[in-house]
């Protein structure tokens, strides 16, 4: 696996390469002017496919090749078909034509016959021939009434795993979705199969969502049956992602009721060839009512679609819920066709594959849509982004998710993506390919993302902008330079483009993003600047004469400091400089880029990134418009607690207050402090593998975040370290003083304060049992014993209660003081 940096020096010195030897290693040959031959006899699926190419060639160039049923007496060919098709027309081929040769695979070839360019798609099926016309168009070098193929194409290929699909949920919480018209979900439908995708996952009208939108064009039924039509007329598999959501499934009178209700919709569907029903996340339904559950509802699937398979889920489930699932697995279910291993899942995959029996395939349900608070957060995320761009940002991570996907897959039979909308929409494309190829070149696969979407010259740049957007998203924000290299590579494209290639939404996307990383740094630059003036000015405190002479000593008067310095001085200044970060903002020309695209993507995508203006479902499902100005450093903070200084009643007390603000982090001699979620400053946490190793963190620290969160509350308390599950969080100290006695101060932040902690010297005594974390957080104090330092080391360790379900989180530490006593 090539680190990001390496990836991207790989690309960007082989672009000018590539650029300047493309002619040398071969000729292009003009399709102009071709015509694409329909065969006696193909299929209505086989002809759709002919009308995908035409289209989208005609879409990229303006020329419009005709699909014509007699062979062309002259002039280029273009011919497609299932292996069958072209035996039955070998003899207008000159040769034998390409064959493919497993399911879902294709084989094509570019020849010159005579003077005459034919190019030949052959496919193992009909969706064969589609994957064909697939990679046809990405092969394709497209501009303006130009098309052009290489004499030297001649491939074929088949997909190393048979399920490669996505979730399309036409739903509320989507943060587009709920707007597509029946139009513009074949169209997006159509694209995903042209990178090899085969099915897709909808789901139902009552799911863990509202019940309408003001964005929809139909209602959700009408829909679900509309994209179950379009998906099979191109013949990809359509599955349903059907929370069970009822509370009691243990009634017979509930499951009646739910056998008919969802077997109102199998029978509306024109297709259905998988159910997936997961275990939680919603749903909340003891394993052997579940499984009941299921074994009737695949009855009732098989009355409307006979060949229909149920599968299902344990996610969320609690140890003794996943013992019991696990003991019913054992006698193997007939009417269960696999298991689905998602988000919130106990056991890790590899685990879960040795315990379910063989004759079941796992399938995967990654979560490529979350930034943070998901089952593949972002690795060491800023804060600044994640108090700004949130949960559900525009998030393209090609190389992390081509790891994930290789590690991954070969515990499975491949995967349906779990996904809330089109801002991980790069993502979908990398797993799609990674399913069809595991080896295939990331390079490559974006460079085709970019020319096949955008436009065939901004194909390197574009792969090169999506790497860089993911660096952007590395390490510390204050320091990261490839935040701005990222947006000027941007910006030298969208000076250069076209009026059509800035009206492709994934290039508005990608523009967003670009501005809006950049516009968060500039301001976490300069606010942090103001931060650290104030900081300094509340620090004069310290000159001589400051401190408040003793009540009853020469030189005391109402608590002032003898040199007779009025702390509200300092405090006012503070204040006035903190304030700048409102009154003065910075960069406004980029802030107000990002208001425009986000116009844009509304216009041509239907995407709400915000929720007054674009009427988002929330801030957290892509709203991120709304917190573009959200605070970033712990200016907020120190304004109101300078606010409260300010109403104390004696000068003395406000010297008092100030001098604990610039020690709050001060442990003293000999103590230490560590802010477990800065991830710019080493700290003593055990790290272990690390997320490329370990992409789900379970055996890792995990800096997490919680968005949003009020904005006075100390930045500290907006990230912390976690440890997943019943694995336990670990601080080590090595350097300690084994004649001192210690105790520790601890703040207790994250986003679940309902889960107990409990804090232990490894190895050692129990510092405090399980406990509930205060709330808001305030610190806590407990001593060490005295045996736990004698050796001169100590390792303090976390962990949340064990044997919970959901999702692993609740071990969650913010700050740590050891303080010598």
């Amino acid at each position: 696996m090539v680190p990001a940096s390496g990836a991207l020096g790989l690309l960007e010195g082989s672009t000018a390469q590539a650029r300047d030897s493309s002619h040398a290693e071969h000729v292009w040959l003009d399709l102009s002017a071709a015509q694409i031959y329909a065969a006696p006899g193909i299929s209505p699926r086989e002809e759709r496919s002919l009308l995908v190419l035409t289209q989208e060639v005609e879409k990229r160039t303006e020329l419009r090749l005709p699909v014509v049923h007699a062979w062309p007496s002259s002039g280029p060919v273009i011919v497609a078909g299932t292996n069958a098709t072209m035996s039955r027309i070998h003899g207008h081929l000159g040769g034998t034509p390409p064959e493919a040769r497993q399911a879902d695979g294709y084989a094509i070839r570019a020849v010159q016959s005579g003077s005459t360019p034919v190019v030949t798609i052959a496919g193992t099926d009909e969706r064969g021939v589609l994957f064909g016309v697939g990679k046809l168009l990405r092969s394709l070098r497209m501009t303006r009434l130009k098309v052009e193929v290489a004499d030297n194409l001649d491939t074929a290929s088949s997909p190393k795993y048979p399920i490669r699909g996505h979730q399309l949920g036409y739903r509320p919480k989507t943060n587009a979705y709920d707007a597509w018209t029946v139009a513009m979900w074949d169209q997006y439908i159509r694209e995903l199969a042209l990178f090899g995708c085969n099915m897709v996952e909808l789901i139902p009208p009552r799911s863990d969502d509202d019940a309408d939108s003001p964005h929809f064009p139909l209602p959700q039924k009408e829909m679900m049956i509309e994209m179950s039509r379009i998906c099979d007329d191109y013949g990809l598999d359509v599955w349903i992602w059907y929370p069970a959501m009822e509370p009691d499934y243990s009634n017979p009178d509930v499951v009646e009721h739910e056998v008919a209700a969802w077997g109102e919709v199998f029978k509306a569907l024109p297709r259905i060839d998988a159910i997936l029903v997961p275990g939680g996340d919603p749903g909340h339904t003891e394993p052997k009512y579940m499984m009941a559950l299921l074994e009737k509802q695949t009855q009732n699937l098989r009355q409307y679609h006979p060949k229909g398979q149920m599968w299902m889920s344990p996610q969320s489930f609690r140890q003794t819920w996943m013992d019991e699932f696990l003991e019913i697995m054992k006698g193997q279910p007939a009417w269960l066709s696999g298991v689905v291993f998602g988000p919130q899942t106990r056991i890790d995959l590899p685990t879960l594959r040795k315990l379910i029996p063989e004759r079941y395939p796992i399938r995967l349900y990654p979560d490529l849509t979350h930034t943070l608070e998901c089952q593949f957060p972002v690795p060491d995320w800023d804060v600044a982004f994640s108090l700004t761009e949130g949960r559900e940002s525009i998030c393209p991570r090609p190389e992390e998710f081509a790891n994930i996907a290789r590690r991954y897959l070969p515990y499975s039979s491949g995967f349906g993506s779990y996904s809330e909308g089109c801002n991980d929409d790069a993502n979908k494309f990398v797993w799609s390919a990674m399913a069809w190829d595991p080896d295939a070149n990331l390079i490559d696969v974006l460079r085709d993302y970019g020319r096949l979407f955008l436009s065939h010259r901004y194909g390197d740049d574009f792969a090169l902008g999506l790497l860089g957007l993911q660096k952007a998203w590395q390490g510390p924000l204050i320091s990261n330079e490839n935040v701005d290299s990222t947006l000027l590579r941007f910006q030298t494209m969208e000076c250069n483009a076209t009026p059509a290639e800035l009206l492709s939404w994934r290039f508005q996307q990608a523009l967003y993003r670009a501005y809006y990383d950049a516009y968060v740094r500039r301001r976490l630059i300069y606010e942090t600047d103001l931060y650290n003036q104030a900081m300094d000015k509340l620090a004069e405190i310290y000159a001589v004469g400051s401190q408040p002479a003793s009540p009853g000593t020469l030189g005391h008067r109402n608590g002032y400091p003898t040199n007779q310095m009025d702390p509200m001085l300092v405090i006012t200044e503070a204040q006035s400089i903190l304030a700048r970060a409102f009154t003065q903002p910075v960069a406004g020309e980029l802030r107000t880029r990002v208001i425009a695209l986000a116009e844009a993507l509304f216009q041509s995508i239907r995407m709400q990134l915000a929720m007054e203006l674009y009427q988002a479902e929330g801030v957290e499902r892509a709203g991120n418009l709304d917190t573009i100005d959200a605070p970033v450093t712990n200016g907020p903070w120190l304004a109101k607690r300078l606010r409260e200084i300010s109403s104390l009643p004696s000068a003395g007390d406000q010297v008092k207050a100030i001098d604990e603000i610039l020690n709050r982090t001060n442990p003293g001699p000999g103590g230490f402090y560590d802010d477990l979620g800065d991830i710019s400053r080493p700290s003593r946490l055990i790290r272990g593998l690390g997320s490329v190793e370990d992409p789900e963190l379970r055996k890792s620290v995990l800096i997490g975040h919680r968005f949003p969160l009020p904005a006075e509350m100390p930045l500290a308390w907006k990230r912390w370290a976690e440890a997943l599950f019943d694995a336990p969080l670990r601080l080590r100290y090595t350097d300690l003083d084994p004649r001192a006695l210690y105790k520790v101060r601890v703040i207790y932040a994250g986003d679940s304060p309902h889960i107990k902690i409990r804090m232990a010297c490894e190895g050692g005594p129990e510092i405090h049992p399980f406990i509930d974390k205060p709330q808001p957080p305030a610190p806590l104090e407990f001593d060490i014993p005295a045996e736990a330092t004698a050796g001169g080391r100590l390792t303090l360790a976390w962990t949340r209660e064990p044997g919970l379900g959901g999702n692993g989180r609740g071990a969650q530490v913010a700050e740590v003081w050891l303080l010598a006593r």
